[in-house]
């Protein structure tokens, strides 16, 4: 017998609709929808008092206490993306109410998006390329690069699933390897340093790949800009916010390093108008996990762990907030 609309889970799609999120649950789902926190509020008192679910589909969402708040039976929130700092997780947590995020099946891309982009950077592919369509190639040669991977060591600012994936990707082009994290990644032989600082001394690259909020929030500041040289380069796939974006275009214009890479900015999509007249400067639109079948994975991850809670089961990727007992 088919399911009753009032025996139905009632889930919420809470941000960008895609058509895995719209149309990916079974019959026994009641979906809704809301763009903005503004389309939440305008929801039906009844229908936000159903609401048991929340399929969060990107990183703009705030997800916070007063959100929470208006959901009086919501069990979970499932987040697109691996990094979860637009969600208030430990809120959640103190509220019985389970956090999960989508790791491992973006790993390999943003892995491959931040080798491309330090390689882009080193070796200014862009201003290459703009060389070639502008004619120039038929007056002169193109200069040599100042910047190459050849004479280079990467620190690795966090050393999680997709830091080792850079790393190994970066180890199998000899390329020297350490990183900073707060503490020593299991399994991981890389010489780890405790100090950020102390580690931009030592090398001439970072990559960064940390998770964002209060914890990081910009922890690449002016002095580890200074640390690195004036051969420095710096790589941000992670979160705007881990970086201090007005020391960078200040470290950047006075030669304190020499170029950088970016995918994420401080206020996206908003990019300071100093980053886009340098030519030093590759600029992605955070495009680090964006091809369709990965973003198609990371889809099915949120249905899948929402699916799996209402059967009953334990969640498939549960962040560390929000723990839950087996419920086999």
């Amino acid at each position: 017998m088919a399911a009753t609309s009032s025996d139905k889970i009632d889930v919420l799609v809470y941000g960008p609709l895609r058509p895995i999120l719209e149309k990916g649950f079974p019959d026994s789902f009641n979906v809704h929808h809301a763009t903005t926190q503004a389309d939440l509020e305008a929801l039906p008192a009844d229908v936000k008092g159903r609401i048991r679910g929340i399929a969060v589909t990107f990183h703009t969402v705030k997800t916070d206490a007063a959100v929470m708040a208006m959901l009086p039976k919501l069990e979970m929130i499932a987040s697109f993306g691996v990094g979860y700092d637009h969600i208030a997780a430990a809120h959640a947590g103190q509220h019985g109410i389970i956090v999960t995020n989508t790791p491992d099946v973006l790993t390999e891309e943003v892995a491959d998006v931040a080798l491309g982009l330090l390689i882009a950077t080193c070796r200014e592919f862009i201003k290459a390329d703009r060389f070639v369509r502008s004619g120039e190639w038929s007056e002169k040669p193109y200069p040599l690069s100042v910047g190459s991977l050849r004479d280079r060591t990467v620190g690795m600012v966090g050393m999680g699933r997709i830091g080792q994936a850079i790393a190994r990707r970066l180890e199998a082009s000899l390329v020297p390897v350490v990183y900073h994290s707060r503490n020593p990644a299991a399994g991981v032989a890389n010489k780890h340093y405790p100090d950020l600082l102390a580690m931009a001394k030592d090398v001439d690259t970072l990559v960064v790949i940390v998770p964002g909020g209060a914890g990081t929030n910009k922890i690449v500041s002016a002095e580890v800009l200074k640390a690195l040289g004036p051969r420095g380069v710096v790589v941000n796939v992670a979160r705007g916010s881990v970086i201090d974006e007005q020391a960078l275009v200040e470290a950047l214009k006075s030669g304190t390093i020499l170029a950088a890479g970016l995918d994420v900015f401080e206020k996206e999509p908003a990019v300071p108008d100093a980053l886009k007249a340098m030519d030093n400067v590759v600029l992605l639109p955070h495009i680090g996990s964006a091809a369709i079948v990965t973003r198609n994975a990371m889809d099915q991850l949120v249905v899948d762990n929402l699916k799996v809670w209402f059967a009953g089961k334990p969640p498939l990727t549960p962040v560390p907030e929000t723990p839950v007992k087996d419920r086999r």
